[in-house]
């Protein structure tokens, strides 16, 4: 029996907040649960916006009953009034994680790149080809906030024990960059 993960991956936006759903196995290969965008009406008061991304959430964690949600952290930007959003929505994303008791965890917009793609500074379009790659799909995942989503869930996955790996041989080579600069960085 193969043990797996079920993964809610959150790319926190107060317009549009990208909602990914992985099963990921101990050999760390995936599948696509879900995929799609919490949308909230910018001519909305704030009170009213955060509740339509905190509805998309629930909806999501209530239909695929994620074990673990990720949720990309939020990081400085020049635009102050984008970066409150993106925390707003960040919050609500980790409200719900609590109020359903699941654990939840962030990580940087460059961990989730170095751990899709090798390279922490990749483009939107190097995380979307590599995320369609890594989970089979036959196009990109647009737009580029549900892509984020899935990307922050397989990042957290691949960075959590899944079981034993054999020896690294089953690991992407995204994946053994990303724990070779991990080992570095402990050292």
């Amino acid at each position: 029996m193969t043990s797996s993960v079920r993964v809610l991956g959150i790319d926190p936006g107060l317009t549009r907040c990208g909602i990914g759903i992985v099963d990921v196995r101990a050999d760390r290969s995936a599948s696509l649960v879900h995929v799609g965008v919490a949308r909230s009406d910018p001519a909305e008061p704030i009170e009213v916006r955060l509740a339509a991304i905190a509805a998309g959430i629930r909806a999501a964690v209530e239909a695929h009953a994620p074990e673990v949600v990720a949720v990309e952290r939020v990081f400085a930007q020049h635009n102050r009034q984008t970066v409150m959003g993106t925390a707003q929505a960040s919050g609500i994303a980790l409200l719900v994680a609590g109020e359903r008791g699941l654990p939840a965890a962030t990580h940087t917009p460059s961990e989730v790149k170095a751990a899709i793609t090798g390279y922490g500074s990749a483009d939107k379009r190097q995380v979307q080809t590599m995320v369609a790659r890594v989970l089979r799909l036959d196009a990109l995942p647009t737009p580029a906030d549900a892509a984020d989503a899935l990307a922050i869930a397989l990042c957290h996955a691949w960075r959590r024990p899944l079981g034993p790996v054999g020896g690294g041989a089953a690991l992407t080579p995204a994946q053994r960059a990303w724990a070779q600069a991990e080992r570095r960085a402990r050292s």
